[in-house]
């Protein structure tokens, strides 16, 4: 099914791209759309996931590509195909065919069947397995999160998957901002150290290694068991304090969730340990999640949550409060308020829950807003790269941000001060957090990817995009 219309964003079933037919659209995120597609002529075979470049030419699924081909585990989904796809224009669009995972991103797994501390031990024992197998490939992920994790419906195996935002040795650099791509929440301390004391005119972008890719599955097993993030690296946040100044970092998970066995507790606080040396391996920490999955007593059986009680998980009663700036050898820059919510600012002061879809570019192709669930993805996004597991079930990346409010502030929302006052006019303080009022009817809500709140349809109050932040709306800014 050709026409002379055909956009990469909305291809309709049936489009041939390569050696491949469109089934249906999975999801789409900033800068790729993902679709079910079949084979259609040797050696293509079988139904794939077939991720294809908004933006003609985009270098980073070339790299995505490379890193891939490289890594060999099975808990990262298998390349099976990489080439252009011709726009009507006749601009190439490229674009990764790879194996299609059936199952729901990890948080949801987790949400949906409570799993043991055990289950939790082996799963991220596997997940350590497919960072070291990374690693010793000479990449680095930069974006592990829990977004980007799936786990297979028929058998509970992990994946990790989404490595638009990777890196590895001799691969060139894309962009020069100092942040590298990745998810704010799921930043090391030591990245926010780095960009405080360096020169915003000539320093080269923090170089994100193996430790970081370690902090962030600390980072996602601590929200895994406890259902809230660890306290924020981002050192204009008084909640920070933790992990500077000689800081002893989060609270135990087993204090926010007492079904959590000891092992595990006393292995997230390794991940999450603010010198990155304390860290270990990924291979070291497999092998020592392993050990205790073997050895941990009955304990670690007993299901993490019991929806039908009360939760174990505490919420803060308080939000963050912002604090002064702390003196540097080059001083608090202005421009760090934009590299502080990384590329959730990049997608303007809307809804940050969901798919957006943006008004068309005036060059190809359509560009998209996207922020993934837990934090704002500047990647490639590929959170769709699962199939949903009943016909009934919508695919995560579509599903209807019409819905309560979060327990807590989203990443990058704007916090009320100490009074509970917002900064805006406009600003109503709810949960800890500034919300906008949307004038919209409650069916509509989520058109505009709001909240429904009391009777009322909500937009979290983000602070504007800029520079030297690149919004998505515009040409791709290669990292």
């Amino acid at each position: 099914m050709e026409t002379g219309n055909l956009n990469p964003a909305v291809l309709p079933p049936g489009t041939r791209v390569g050696p491949w037919r469109v089934v249906g659209l999975q999801g789409r995120g900033a800068y790729g759309a993902v679709y079910r597609a079949t084979g259609v002529e040797p050696p293509a075979s079988g139904l794939v996931a077939l991720k294809l470049a908004l933006f003609p030419r985009d270098e980073r699924f070339g790299r995505e590509a490379e890193l891939l081909s490289r890594v060999r585990h099975p808990a990262v989904p298998r390349l099976l195909d990489a080439g252009d796809w011709l726009a009507p224009s006749g601009t190439p669009h490229p674009y990764l065919a790879m194996e299609l995972i059936e199952g729901v991103p990890l948080y949801e797994w987790a949400r949906r069947q409570p799993p043991s501390s055990r289950q939790v031990l082996q799963l991220l024992a596997s997940l350590a397995r497919a960072l070291a197998a990374t690693h010793a490939a000479g990449g680095v992920h930069r974006d592990f999160k829990g977004g980007n994790v799936l786990v297979r419906s028929s058998d509970a195996q992990p994946f990790l998957i989404d490595f638009g935002a990777g890196h590895f040795l001799g691969a060139s650099t894309l962009t020069w901002q100092l942040f590298p791509p990745g998810t704010p929440a799921y930043r090391a301390p030591e990245a926010w150290r780095y960009v405080l004391r360096a020169n915003p005119d000539s320093a080269p972008p923090y170089p994100a290694g193996p430790a970081d890719d370690v902090f962030a599955l600390g980072v996602t097993s601590y929200r895994l068991l406890t259902e809230q993030y660890p306290p924020s690296t981002d050192p204009e946040l008084e909640e920070s304090r933790p992990w500077y100044h000689e800081g002893s970092g989060a609270r135990p998970a087993r204090d926010l969730n007492d079904r959590c066995c000891p092992e595990l507790s006393a292995l997230i606080s390794r991940m999450l340990s603010v010198k990155p040396e304390a860290r270990g391996s990924a291979r070291e920490l497999a092998e020592a999640l392993e050990a205790a999955a073997r050895a941990a007593g009955p304990e670690a059986d007993v299901p993490l949550f019991a929806w039908a009680a009360p939760r174990a998980v505490r919420l803060r009663a308080s939000p963050p409060r912002r604090v002064a700036p702390r003196a540097t050898g080059q001083g608090w820059r202005p421009w760090l308020m934009a590299v502080s919510v990384g590329g959730t600012l990049a997608f303007g002061a809307g809804g940050a829950l969901g798919v957006w879809l943006g008004e068309e570019s005036p060059v190809e192709p359509l560009a998209l807003r996207v922020e993934a669930k837990d934090g704002g993805a500047v990647a490639v996004g590929d959170s769709a790269l699962t199939a949903p597991a009943a016909p009934t079930q919508a695919p995560s990346a579509w599903s209807s941000p019409a819905v309560e409010l979060p327990p807590k502030p989203l990443p990058g929302q704007r916090r009320p001060d100490a009074s509970g006052r917002c900064p805006g006019e406009l600003h109503v303080p709810i949960h800890g957090g500034c919300w906008i009022k949307l004038n919209v009817a409650l069916k509509d809500c989520d058109k505009e990817d709001g909240y429904v709140y009391q009777g009322g349809c909500y937009t979290p109050a983000l602070p504007r995009a800029r520079p030297p932040m690149s919004s998505p709306m515009g040409p791709p800014d290669h990292r």
